[in-house]
């Protein structure tokens, strides 16, 4: 199990860490055309053969890639902006269930989630999950209730939220492994005590209605990621 936690973080690292922006808004122009698709594999490659550091594992690193590149060729080719959201969750289902059917076949061996010791491994992917990740999926699932866009003049710092969120989720997960849990409490209510003050001032309920359900999908998912990671230090 531990060969799908190494290689679910190289693509996480790949897909997330280091894909910027603007390599996403010139494929999303360029289709299969764009440079940036290219480089977009060969990443994927490299640290899924440094990863796995293993001779007879580079071929399966290559496939891995290749077909990573091939599923996002489609998605770019078929995606629209109305359904940019449904092929977010495709994309990465699919790469999830490839990096599976890439271990069971290097392996040779039933796939048993629940059986992992390397807890280093564990612990280092959940936070970096919950960074960029976490928030890349949470825009997605609450981008169908967007609410109007706030007036121009926006005082509150660049990607402020976004970095907010990571660092509430990091939060959460490390107070769960200490067991100190009374602290994710404090936590969401000095969050709620902050927010409270700008939603009043906004006046506006769908956009508290969209503050609330991006705090409380945040919060969940780093609480059951912490729980997760909890659980795999006592297998």
């Amino acid at each position: 199990m531990i060969l799908f936690i190494k290689l679910f973080l190289a693509h996480i690292i790949a897909d997330f860490i280091l894909q910027p922006n603007a390599w996403v808004t010139h494929k999303e122009q360029q289709k299969g055309k764009s440079i940036f698709l290219v480089w977009h594999i060969l990443i994927h490659f490299v640290l899924y053969a440094l990863f796995i550091f293993k001779l007879d594992f580079l071929i399966y690193a290559a496939i891995i890639a290749l077909l990573h590149g091939i599923i996002d060729f489609v998605k770019l080719k078929f995606q629209k902006k109305k359904t940019k959201r449904n092929w977010f969750i495709i994309d990465q289902f699919i790469h999830l269930a490839l990096l599976f059917c890439v271990v069971f076949f290097y392996t040779n061996l039933p796939l048993n989630v629940f059986k992992l010791n390397q807890t280093a491994w564990v612990l280092i992917t959940a936070f970096i999950f919950l960074t960029q990740p976490t928030s890349i999926i949470i825009k997605n699932i609450i981008s169908v209730w967007t609410p109007e866009e706030k007036e121009k003049k926006d005082q509150s710092l660049q990607n402020a939220g976004n970095y907010i969120g990571i660092l509430e989720r990091i939060f959460v997960v490390t107070f769960i492994l200490l067991n100190e849990f009374e602290a994710i409490g404090f936590l969401l209510a000095a969050k709620s005590i902050f927010r409270f003050g700008d939603l009043k001032k906004v006046k506006d309920r769908k956009l508290t209605e969209y503050v609330l359900i991006g705090t409380l999908l945040s919060f969940g998912i780093a609480i059951l990621v912490g729980l997760i990671a909890l659980q795999f230090q006592f297998i």
